[in-house]
């Protein structure tokens, strides 16, 4: 745990930003009620809570940013220099029609106007070189040729906080910066901001990851409803909580396993893929896989981003069709494209996308969509579909209030929970999971998978399929697969591979992870 006062840092400095009394209210209620803060140059301070608590209201207070129409009361006072800004998504704040240098380098160049004319092209060149450094980029003629959409989202950020640091950044606000990250990229992402925090820049962290918070955080704000509830340094915060809410927070989720894999290894193979070789165009992606699963067994695939894993799950399910090979459900071949398979078979193998908002019509209400499963592959009458969905949704504590709204009337948890509502009213043999809560808070993640550790021992779903980047989650599963370059390099009983792994990226992922928990020092 990161609580050491950074080399360099006097605590005794002028703060770079000060927040006093802050109230924001906009549609008619408070989204952030009498926050306080002290930024502080060269320490990380972590704004904690779940969604809605207030973090990102705060967060861009300090930007001066606002929500349309909100009544602001309260002080931020910002010392003079820019506050820079570190987006979830850096692709939303880059010019896609700009290659990367002349991006840094029109703010270069702005920068050294004062200079004498024959001076200002070297100069400029030295203030992006030395702005790459301090993000942790190479002065690298291939990369500041490409476009944005050429970058990997990594790069894109650090080209984003390279931007913030040309201007002069004192400050960075980094909104969720390792959301949906493998734990490989996101030590990078640590080391990353910690390597700012050294130059002296202060960092205000806003993140629902708590491992990268007690990795990173020096001092700690939790938030609920508006107000902060518990401040201090971080490992008083994180190790010994005074407030029963952050007690809460840094609950760990309960055992996901299935009571029929654990109690029976005779149970019959639901799911059985052999030999799975796919590809996007000419490229393999997938090579040679091959696994099973068991009737309340639960499967968790992982791996770094774009190893393959959710090219696996969509030729599971008949999204992806271009492979070789077999998926086996119940002994018999089920076809590869969705078009080829029967309406028993589209509901047998149920798929649950990562961004679930994108996954419902925007303009309907979310229950009648759930509903419209039950009456396309189970022949429901539209009244009884209704009732079994309203059903469902109560097995998922979802209020029929909430479904009756069309998809933005709900949050990411609840649109999440009416998504696996959609496909359980399909009545599937296999569940398949795309990292479905890679972008939830903490409470909402220990729920949702609660509800999946429900499902499995209800024989609500006969077997799971979790496709995920975190190896806590991932723990929770009977068994893990591991994927790198598109190979299962290991696969086993859940702990055997995470607490003995036998392949050497497996043990690097494990190590990368463990580098982030308390145990890690």
């Amino acid at each position: 745990m990161n609580t050491a006062v950074r080399p360099g840092t006097d605590t005794g400095a002028e703060p770079v930003a000060v927040v006093e009394g802050l109230r924001v209210e906009a549609g008619g209620r408070a989204i952030v009620d009498g926050v306080g803060l002290r930024v502080l140059p060269g320490r990380i301070l972590a704004l904690v809570g779940a969604s809605g608590s207030g973090k990102t209201t705060t967060g861009r207070a300090l930007l001066g940013e606002y929500p349309p129409g909100a009544r602001v009361t309260g002080e931020v006072r910002v010392a003079e220099g820019l506050m820079g800004y570190v987006p979830q998504h850096p692709a939303t704040v880059l010019n896609p029609v700009r290659r990367t240098g002349a991006l840094l380098g029109d703010i270069a160049r702005r920068q050294v106007a004062h200079l004498p004319r024959t001076r200002r092209r070297a100069a400029a060149r030295e203030r992006v070189r030395e702005a790459l450094a301090r993000a942790q980029l190479p002065w690298d003629g291939a990369l500041l040729h490409r476009y944005p959409h050429q970058l990997s989202g990594g790069q894109r950020q650090r080209v984003v906080l390279a931007q913030a640091l040309l201007l002069g950044a004192r400050a960075v606000v980094a909104d969720e910066p390792t959301t949906g990250q493998d734990a490989l990229t996101k030590r990078r992402v640590v080391e990353r901001l910690a390597a700012v925090a050294r130059q002296g820049v202060a960092v205000v962290l806003l993140s629902h990851d708590l491992d990268v918070v007690r990795a990173l955080a020096d001092d700690v704000v939790v938030l609920r409803d508006g107000k902060a509830v518990e401040a201090g340094p971080a490992e008083q915060v994180l190790g010994a909580p005074g407030h029963a809410w952050t007690r809460e927070l840094l609950a760990e989720p309960g055992d996901m396993r299935g009571e029929a894999a654990r109690t029976d290894t005779r149970a019959a193979t639901v799911l059985d893929v052999r030999s799975l070789t796919a590809r996007h165009g000419r490229t393999a992606v997938l090579h040679d896989a091959a696994l099973s699963l068991r009737a309340g067994e639960s499967l968790a695939v992982v791996g770094r981003s774009g190893s393959g894993k959710t090219t696996l799950a969509r030729c599971l399910s008949g999204l992806h069709y271009d492979h070789d090979g077999e998926v086996l459900l119940d002994g018999l071949p089920l076809p590869r494209s969705l078009r080829d398979r029967d309406r028993e078979q589209l509901a047998a193998v149920q798929y649950v996308f990562q961004d679930a908002r994108a996954a419902f019509d925007a303009h309907r209400p979310v229950l009648d969509q759930i509903a419209r499963t039950a009456v396309r592959l189970r022949g429901l009458g539209r009244a009884a579909a209704r009732a079994e969905a309203l059903g469902v949704l109560g097995t998922l504590d979802l209020p029929a209030e909430r479904a009756l709204r069309v998809p933005e009337g709900l949050s990411g948890g609840e649109l999440q929970r009416a998504a696996l509502a959609r496909a359980l009213l399909a009545r599937p043999r296999v569940l398949v999971c795309d990292e479905i809560t890679s972008g939830l808070d903490t409470f909402a993640r220990r729920s949702l998978l609660g509800l999946l550790a429900r499902l499995l021992r209800s024989g609500a779903a006969a077997a799971l399929v979790l496709i995920t980047h975190d190896l806590t989650t991932a723990a929770l599963a009977d068994r893990v697969a591991v994927l790198e370059h598109g190979e299962i390099v290991e696969a086993g009983p859940a702990g055997d591979v995470l607490n003995a792994p036998r392949h050497p990226f497996t043990a690097e992922l494990i190590a990368a992870a463990r580098s982030m928990r308390p145990s890690a020092g």
